[in-house]
């Protein structure tokens, strides 16, 4: 990430979509492409300069947008967003110790609101509960550790934050319609991208 020259505008932006660094990697490159200078990029946000003589923000959203992103300007979207982000984290990220925090406790520190208001705004822009969401991620998570095959299952369920293995194994029965012997068994495991979990 480079200075930017005094001539350039910087601006905070807030993305949709980002899920991994992957993400931030396809976007630097595309938005660098069209001479953009990116300050700094993290799931989710932007902080970008650009030359307005030669880019405007239609240019730059463009590219946003054909990397299959969207770009926030709602307060509501931007913070089901950051749920979202939040619960990838969370789940994802942090070294599988989210047993030891409640998913919601998480979300309204991390936050700053009521889980009800969480649940509700998440609900409202994403065509699906925040619980499915999070036990969807949960699921993803869990089926990545079977496939590493070093745990084992109790392991796993405390890891995840199940009570116990029987919960974990009806929830991911629930969830895929294999059981988790079944998955364990089988050649193909039908993993999930972290952007198609909605």
């Amino acid at each position: 990430m480079s200075n930017p020259l005094p001539t350039h505008i910087t601006t905070k932006l807030l993305i949709k979509n980002m899920v991994c660094k992957c993400c931030i990697r396809v976007l630097t490159e595309d938005l660098g492409k069209i001479g953009v200078v990116i300050e700094k990029m993290i799931l989710g946000e932007a902080i970008i300069a650009y030359d307005p003589s030669k880019i405007d923000l239609k240019q730059i959203e463009d590219v946003i947008v054909e990397c299959g992103f969207e770009l926030l300007v709602d307060k509501e979207k931007i913070l089901a967003e950051q749920i979202k982000l939040a619960v990838i984290e969370l789940i994802h990220y942090y070294n599988n110790a989210n047993s030891l925090i409640r998913n919601s406790d998480y979300l309204i520190e991390k936050l700053g609101y009521t889980y009800q208001h969480l649940s509700s705004v998440f609900s409202k822009h994403e065509n699906t509960t925040l619980e499915k969401y999070i036990i969807a991620h949960k699921i993803e998570k869990v089926k990545e550790m079977i496939e590493f095959d070093n745990l084992t299952l109790s392991e796993i369920s405390y890891m995840m934050g199940y009570s116990s293995v029987q919960y974990l194994s009806n929830q991911f029965k629930t969830i895929t319609g294999v059981s988790v012997t079944d998955y364990k068994k089988s050649p193909i495991k039908n993993r999930k991208f972290m952007d198609d979990l909605i």
